[in-house]
């Protein structure tokens, strides 16, 4: 038997729950209404082949509180006239709402919903879009208005979140709602007050005018004949800001950049050249040294799909880049040091040499070993101090 259960009955209803049609409709008395839910009903041959089971089912449907039922009447052979459901109707918002036992957190909408039209009405599109989740932060709902109110009586502050100063709101508290924060101030702020082009959590900062944390840049002079900056002579190796390191002004001619911090702090001598701890997949801070541009510059990551990945996004900024020691020999020649990459990214790669594309592609399809990774500080010592020298060799 498939016949509409009264569970069935509420799941039609908790769907447009959960696709938030009856907040909706809570908030602004749209939406069909009554409301006809879906129902299968035994066929005239049940009366006759289960007759105690179609009973049973009408009972079962009469019982259900909230509906009104539309019946219909059969003139069986054998049963004679029986009264089977035919519709079943829910005639209002609160017998809907009470169906599926929601009418406490519709009334909750409620009052977002009116205390919002009052303060921050700008704000309306964004609950009637996502009345759901409004619910789950209606615990904060005040809070996130109160910052947006801040930022509204302080566009672009320029300040850090630290300084912004509304009661019951602490820079963690900014951080972790950072994605909701951003759709209510791109509604709720002037065109003028809004970065655009600064998208995704990561640049909230930037997107609305806030001083973001310095990003510090860490690297090495090679050459025990460049000159080191002042107060930094004879340090191993030197962190500065971002914009410090763009300002630099050093005779450097080339620069190799490690995402391993063994590797960075034994890397060998070299001529005229530095190197740079690396940032992963973060290559913002170092665009912003345009002198880079007229250096020779060497990326060595690790020999899988994310290495190659982050040698591709590197050259989003520096197009002159080169890998340094990402090559098949270098991963022929240290098979006793392979190892497994955890979550390999199998996409293609549009900025790499033919000979870069070719290793990535025995990677990414598992042509050596399944999810085949050789890490930067496994490639031996010597091997690294002979690529190297055959740089320098004219």
């Amino acid at each position: 038997m498939s016949w509409t259960t009264p569970a069935d009955l509420r799941a039609q209803v908790q769907r447009l729950w959960d696709r938030g049609d009856l907040l909706r409709a809570a908030v602004t008395d749209a939406g069909p209404r009554p409301l006809r839910l879906n129902l299968k009903a035994p066929l005239a041959s049940d009366l006759s082949d289960r007759f105690e089971a179609v009973r049973d089912w009408v009972r079962a449907i009469a019982d259900t509180p909230q509906v009104r039922i539309e019946w219909r009447e059969w003139n069986h052979r054998v049963q004679g006239v029986q009264r089977l459901p035919a519709a079943v109707w829910l005639d209002t918002q609160q017998d809907a709402l009470a169906f599926i036992g929601k009418v406490g957190q519709a009334q909750r909408l409620e009052v977002l919903w009116q205390h919002t039209a009052a303060t921050q009405p700008a704000l309306l599109a964004w609950l009637f879009r996502r009345p759901i989740q409004a619910l789950d932060l209606a615990d904060r709902w005040e809070r996130l208005l109160a910052v947006v109110a801040w930022l509204q009586a302080h566009p672009r502050p320029g300040v850090y979140l630290r300084q912004v100063d509304v009661p019951g709101v602490d820079s963690k508290f900014i951080e972790a709602h950072r994605g909701v924060l951003t759709e209510l101030l791109d509604l709720a702020l002037p065109a003028e007050a809004v970065e655009r082009g600064a998208g995704g959590v990561a640049q909230f900062t930037r997107r609305f005018g806030f001083l973001d944390k310095p990003v510090r840049i860490r690297f090495r002079l090679l050459d025990p004949a460049l000159p080191s900056l002042p107060g930094c002579e004879g340090l191993p190796d030197i962190t500065l800001d971002a914009a410090s390191f763009a300002a630099l002004a050093l005779p450097v001619e080339r620069v190799f950049v490690t995402e391993n911090q063994t590797n960075f702090l034994a890397f060998p001598p070299a001529a005229a050249a530095m190197v740079v701890f690396g940032a992963g997949y973060g290559w913002e801070a170092l665009a912003r040294a345009a002198w880079l541009h007229r250096c020779r510059l060497h990326y060595w990551g690790d020999i899988d799909t994310h290495g190659f990945a982050i040698l591709d996004q590197l050259r989003g900024y520096f197009p002159h880049a080169a890998s340094f020691l990402m090559d098949r020999q270098t991963l022929l020649a240290h098979r006793l040091h392979w190892g497994q990459e955890p979550d390999p990214a199998r996409h293609d790669l549009s900025r790499l040499t033919p000979a870069e594309a070719a290793v990535h592609d025995d990677l990414r399809f598992d042509r050596h070993q399944p999810r085949l990774r050789l890490e930067q500080e496994r490639v031996g010592f010597g091997w690294v101090n002979a690529r190297l020298r055959g740089l320098f060799e004219p």
